[in-house]
């Protein structure tokens, strides 16, 4: 097979998502991709706005004689996550992404790969492009920043939007419709402290955390996967207890919304201790890889001689912190009682890191029941208020609430299996999806998410199956043709 991935089939959704992985675009940093996407809007001459929160709004108008037909609006985010595996030299603000196929699969070298939304933005583009396709009036709405915080579906103005069905094209799931979502909350807890230089006698240390392998804060939160922060904080937390462990600097993980795969320490260990404090570390190290045997095997924990801390975190504060991050929620906290095998409830331990005097801890909390999302907060909050942390909560989004009589939904069933022989799946998904913002703003949209098969998002491991791609676009346009006809 050939390693060009505009060569697959469909190539026209293929041929714009490699446009995409030339274009740098991490969260964030949108501007390259917002300018290629309203270039490729008046290249058409269709009517291109960028609105005030950085949000591409292309229109087309149906073809003659479907003018009365329902509005559509396909909805895409530019951007992606930018996650490497170490030892891997990539700059996400202007390198672009290398594509390959492996197999089955398409995914990159050492970097996520950018199919979370890449395709669904490809797709949009294909459908808008088409001088074949039978349609009512078209939006193509690519939105950005979702991946930190969703600000282009907060920044959406009333009134900008005309369509009446909303296609969400962020699922990752081929063959499953999604109707409801996860609301999000970040937390952010911040300890103050004084350095203290570190007394003689003391040997520096990195401890290191890798081989993770991450993954989605909601999608894969329930696979029991190792979180880096969790598992140093419990190495740390020992050493202190035991071996009298200060710590110089953290720093671990470095998404919100990514289960974090590394984490890096730089310590100072009592010489005359050190043989113990290996030991143990090696004792611990190897039961943690017991617990993830399953899970996450390739785990490493390591720890390398280094040049001693100068300074270090107080002791008072630094145990605060470890007892405070030992007792933070992490990973499930309720599945959803409505809706088998889905994560109602749950706290991804994002990041932990320590800069100028404090050290900032950060969760993303998620819940498709507001009272318990408000519950966990405050569950959060108390612990480490308790320890001496300033919490603040901010940035919160509404779930979407599932609407199992939707039109568009009952449509949607008829043609999957109609055209593939099998029924679709109806699910809700634990992570944010923008439909839950779009809908709060524009309560009168009928909203469907559905996408191709992708797996490992938001970790260098991501890949989207090829095939899939085929079939997501079939049922895209199956569906845009034949909604609009009524």
């Amino acid at each position: 097979m050939s390693k060009d991935i505009r060569e697959l089939n469909p190539r026209q959704v293929w041929r714009h998502f490699h446009s995409l992985t030339r274009i740098p675009r991490p969260s964030g940093h949108e501007e390259k991709v917002r300018e290629f996407i309203e270039g490729f809007g008046r290249s058409l001459g269709l009517d291109t706005t960028v609105d005030e929160a950085g949000n591409v709004i292309i229109r087309k108008p149906a073809t003659p004689g479907m003018e009365k037909c329902p509005g559509v609006i396909l909805q895409a985010h530019l951007d992606m996550v930018p996650q490497k595996n170490g030892g891997t030299s990539h700059d996400f603000e202007n390198d672009p992404i290398e594509s390959v196929v492996d197999g089955a699969w398409v995914r990159a070298r050492g970097t996520t790969l950018g199919a979370d939304n890449g395709i669904g933005v490809a797709a949009a583009m294909a459908v808008i492009e088409s001088g074949s396709l039978r349609h009512g009036p078209l939006e193509a709405l690519f939105t950005c920043e979702e991946e930190t915080g969703m600000a282009g579906a907060l920044g959406l103005k009333p009134g900008l939007l005309k369509g009446g069905i909303l296609l969400n094209l962020d699922s990752e799931d081929e063959g499953e419709l999604f109707i409801g979502c996860a609301g999000g909350l970040d937390a952010t807890m911040t300890f103050s402290y004084d350095e203290q230089p570190v007394p003689p006698g003391y040997e520096g240390f990195m401890l290191r955390v890798s081989g993770l392998r991450g993954g989605h804060s909601g999608m894969d939160i329930h696979l029991g996967r190792g979180n880096a922060n969790k598992i140093m904080n419990r190495l740390l937390h020992e050493g202190s207890l035991r071996y009298g462990v200060l710590i110089g600097s953290i720093e671990g993980g470095s998404l919100r919304n990514a289960i974090p795969r590394e984490s890096m320490a730089l310590v100072a260990v009592p010489a005359v201790r050190r043989e113990g404090f290996l030991d143990g570390l090696g004792r611990l190290g190897a039961a943690i890889k017991n617990e993830l045997a399953s899970a996450d095997p390739e785990v490493r924990i390591e720890a390398v001689s280094a040049a001693s801390p100068e300074l270090v975190i107080g002791e008072p504060v630094a145990e605060r912190m470890l007892r405070a991050i030992h007792a933070c929620p992490n990973g499930v906290m309720r599945m959803s009682c409505e809706m088998p095998g889905l994560v109602e409830t749950s706290s991804n331990l994002a990041i932990v890191t320590s800069n100028d005097g404090a050290v900032t801890v950060q969760c993303l909390l998620r819940s498709s029941v507001d009272s318990a999302r408000a519950e966990l907060a405050m569950m959060i909050g108390s612990v480490f208020e308790l320890a001496g942390a300033v919490a603040v909560f901010d940035g919160g989004y509404p779930g979407w609430k599932p609407d199992c009589g939707s039109p568009v939904l009952k449509s949607m069933r008829r043609i999957y299996r109609e055209k593939f022989g099998k029924a679709a799946e109806v699910k809700a998904v634990h992570a944010g999806l923008e439909c839950g913002i779009i809908g709060s703003i524009y309560s009168d949209l009928d909203m469907i998410s559905f996408g191709p098969t992708i797996r490992y998002p938001h970790s260098p491991d991501e890949k989207v199956e090829i095939a899939s791609v085929g079939r997501f676009w079939d049922f895209l346009v199956e569906t845009i043709g034949k909604v609009s006809a009524g």
